[in-house]
Formats: structure tokens, sequence, C-alpha cells
């Protein structure tokens, strides 16, 4: 289900003797090293493997959830993710739908941060309703009010 994504190849004597070339290339995406007398490695950033574990740790905690017979799919995530107890069963439903796309999208692009960010997204709404807000009607003007200055 996974995106194979395209990695700009080195060789590992290009390591030793220009570093700085493949520094920059692997800031950008991983680079895979070649060698002669081993296997290939790949090099990329820790905020790149932190996330490509990020998204590892997600799917798992999908799969559990989707393996499950008991509840709907947003009962069944909000025993794994229990921030999601703050949205209404309504919210819950289209956060499990919202977090399946973007589980999804991130795993056919191999783009870790599209799950990561619509989690972060719907994980600060709940929280926000925890703490109250939003409860509130709004009251719209619809000409402009003067404002005074201290």
């Amino acid at each position: 289900m996974t995106a194979t994504i395209p990695r700009r190849s080195f060789q590992s004597s290009e390591l030793s003797r220009q570093p700085a070339p493949l520094f920059e290339a692997a800031e950008n995406a991983p680079i895979e090293v070649t060698r002669r007398d081993g296997e290939a490695l790949v090099l990329m950033t820790r905020a790149e493997a932190d996330a490509r574990d990020s998204l590892l740790q997600f799917a798992a905690q999908l799969i559990t959830a989707t393996l499950g017979e008991e509840g709907s799919l947003a009962e069944r995530l909000a025993d794994r993710f229990d921030w999601m107890l703050a949205l209404s069963p309504g919210d819950r439903e289209a956060c499990a739908r919202d977090l399946i796309r973007a589980a999804r999208a991130s795993f056919a692009t191999g783009q870790a941060h599209l799950v990561a960010a619509e989690a972060a997204s719907w994980r600060s709404t709940a929280t926000a309703l925890a703490a109250g807000l939003g409860g509130e009607s709004l009251s719209w003007y619809d000409t402009p009010q003067a404002v005074g200055r201290p």
C-alpha cells in the first residue's frame, strides 16, 4: 500500500570524500548510500525517522481498532485515542473518517505528515472542546464597530 519513493543514490566513497552534498541531499529527502562490500544504507534526518516511526505506531493503532468487532470504528478508535472522547458522537465519526483518509494518503505517498497533521488538528479540536471553548454562540456585526484605545 505504500508508495516507493525514488531516492537519490550516492556511493559510500562520496560520503568520505565530500560529505556536505550528501548531508544536504539527506536533509531534503532520504538518500541511498551504496557500498561495494555490503548492503546499501539509507541516510535521513532524525525528524524523517521519527515521522516514519510515528506513522508505523499510528498504523498499528489503526489496525488494532479495525480488528475489533464491537462498536463502530469511531468508538474503537476512541478506545485507542482517548482524546476523541471529548468529541461529540457525530464528530467522532467525522474524525474517524478523516483519520482513515489521511492515513491512506500517508501510506500511499510515504508522507507521514499527512496523518500526523490530521490527528493533531482533531486532537486540538478535542482539547478546545474539553476546555469549554466552542460552545458559545457568536455575534457577528454587520457594520464596523469603533474600538477605543486605552
